[in-house]
């Protein structure tokens, strides 16, 4: 975790966990994602995901059958879900 607010670069940051709405891949809906790692800033009061959690639920939504989630799911019930691909072929930034 960075140290320091993506936001306002205040080192008053806590690791949390918020519920966040994500569009699924084929953007038929948008789903909950309770209990998902977060950064609290209690400076600007900013509250958002790092970089490594965003890009873990982005390529899970892509590499499973989204059509087994519900409205809500939890981050870790999300991320348990067993993937289709090893990878996401999609991603060409790495």
């Amino acid at each position: 975790m960075s140290h320091s607010c993506e936001w306002c670069d205040s080192t008053n940051i806590n690791e949390i966990t918020d519920s966040v709405y994500w569009e699924l891949p084929d953007g038929t809906r948008a789903i909950e994602i309770t209990e998902t790692p977060a950064v609290a800033c209690s400076e600007c009061a900013m509250t958002y995901q790092n970089e490594t959690t965003i890009k873990g639920i982005e390529d899970q939504l892509y590499l499973i059958d989204c059509k087994q989630i519900g409205k809500t799911i939890s981050y870790q019930d999300l991320m348990n879900i067993p993937r289709l691909l090893k990878k996401n072929y999609f991603d060409f930034s790495s």
